[in-house]
């Protein structure tokens, strides 16, 4: 007997043994519904039958009502990361995973997923804006609340949590700034916004810019320096991509620092307008 073979004795001995103590199914249960990981066309199945096990599909068992754990038991959704379906238990086929492809239901959050794994993108800073807004809208449109006021407690719940997060990710991923920090974060780089930047010509430039925000007489001054602003902003943010590719850390990160500062300045002038 093969080693192969020994493991299979072994496992149909166990769920022989262990069967004799679980009680009758009841009418109403539905093996397609709750089994939750796929055997194999093999001696054990022939074996599970000849326990008595009553198997809808010679390949699924509903190894719940064993004792089992589904998320231990099924291998090969652990190694992609994907899981199964908290309503109809089927495997999840891809990432993201917010609504299951066979019932619909919405899925709890999995912060293992990226903000740019929620709109399909690539891991870059250099995004289409304009095709993030769409993809934005489109699960928008499926996580509104109109959707899903009929489903249960729960799935509201679910719904409710992952509409949160893809908000938070569209407005991360569509400013150049926080687009820039989270990248960062991705590759294990914290960038503090707070630390100043000891260069006497920044700050010097700064203060003016705020001082003209301060006299500026109407909203078409403002709008000029606003121009301005978003230039320098503009010049940093590609300052910052060339760093990113080059893998230049200490300058991508004095990048992202000179941004915050015309980004606040911006945000003066917003105020104003």
């Amino acid at each position: 007997m093969n080693k192969s073979s020994r493991l299979w004795t072994q496992f149909s001995s166990l769920l022989r043994r262990d069967l004799r103590s679980i009680p009758a199914l009841p009418s109403n249960f539905n093996s397609e519904i709750h089994y939750m990981c796929a055997l194999p066309v093999s001696s054990s199945s022939i074996n599970l039958l000849q326990a008595g096990v009553s198997v809808t599909s010679p390949q699924k068992f509903p190894l719940k009502i064993l004792g089992f754990s589904e998320k231990g038991f099924c291998s090969q959704s652990n190694e992609e990361g994907v899981g199964n379906c908290w309503n109809c238990y089927s495997i999840l086929q891809s990432k993201p995973s917010l609504v299951c492809e066979s019932c619909r239901s919405i899925q709890p959050v999995d912060h293992s997923v990226d903000y740019f794994q929620i709109f399909g993108l690539e891991k870059k800073f250099d995004i289409e804006e304009g095709g993030l807004e769409g993809k934005y809208k489109g699960w928008q449109k499926k996580l509104h609340p109109d959707l899903v006021h009929s489903k249960s407690e729960r799935e509201r719940g679910y719904a409710a949590e992952q509409s949160a997060r893809v908000i938070d990710a569209y407005r991360t991923l569509n400013n150049p700034l926080s687009r820039a920090i989270y990248i960062m974060k991705l590759q294990g780089v914290h960038v503090d916004e707070e630390q100043t930047v000891s260069d006497p010509e920044l700050l010097g430039e700064i203060m003016e810019i705020r001082e003209s925000v301060e006299e500026a007489a109407d909203s078409q001054s403002l709008k000029q320096i606003q121009s301005q602003v978003q230039e320098k902003l503009t010049q940093w943010s590609n300052s910052f991509l060339s760093a990113f590719r080059s893998q230049s850390i200490e300058e991508a990160i004095d990048s992202i620092r000179r941004m915050t500062y015309y980004k606040r300045v911006n945000e003066e002038i917003v105020k104003r307008l």
